[in-house]
């Protein structure tokens, strides 16, 4: 049986729908791993240590935090700014509270300005590797370890870069399976 005109243009739209969902869903974690390959966006690299090598030039380090909308806790830099040497390990911390009377999950994520200074900043420990949960009324410091690697100094971009600033931003997430069940099992309880 043939398709009329007003089926085939059903059909194409659905068609059409479809894509463009799989497209949007697709493309966060398209876009992460571009970042992560290209350093596009200004996305940091990774260490298991400190550098080797520890300049006597200096650079300023800012930090920024923000929460995507919806996101019911409260977020912010235990310190808005620091200055270190170039290759110096840091010692950073962010604060979280939930205000809330329920659990919440969240996930940082997180890039470095200028983007020319993203291959250069480079992170030993952190709390945006992980998931965080909160409890209610619960605050944290969540501290963040990392270094500027000396080549910076080298790079063709890189050289002009006095100040780098390090944002995140949370946003929430659900629950992990263990915690989702806790708190239903306090909800329970509570009724």
């Amino acid at each position: 049986m043939a398709m009329t005109g007003p089926q085939k243009t059903v059909t194409r739209l659905v068609g059409v729908v479809l894509v463009m969902g799989a497209l949007s869903w697709a493309s966060v974690p398209f876009y992460s791993w571009f970042c992560a390959v290209t350093g596009f966006g200004g996305v940091t690299q990774t260490a298991n240590a400190g550098s080797d090598m520890v300049l006597d030039q200096t650079i300023k380090v800012r930090f920024d935090a923000s929460k995507e909308r919806g996101m019911p806790w409260e977020f912010t830099p235990v310190q808005r700014e620091m200055e270190l040497r170039i290759g110096e390990t840091g010692l950073a911390f962010y604060e979280a509270y939930n205000p809330t009377d329920r659990p919440v999950a969240g996930q940082a994520n997180y890039n470095v300005a200028p983007f020319s200074a993203g291959g250069f900043f480079t992170k030993i420990d952190c709390f945006c590797f992980t998931e965080q949960v909160l409890q209610p009324g619960e605050r944290v410091q969540m501290p963040v370890t990392f270094y500027v690697d000396p080549e910076i100094v080298t790079d063709r971009e890189g050289k002009f870069v006095h100040t780098i600033t390090l944002s995140y931003t949370f946003h929430e997430i659900d629950l992990p399976e263990a915690q989702a069940a806790l708190a239903q099992d306090v909800k329970t309880n509570l009724n």
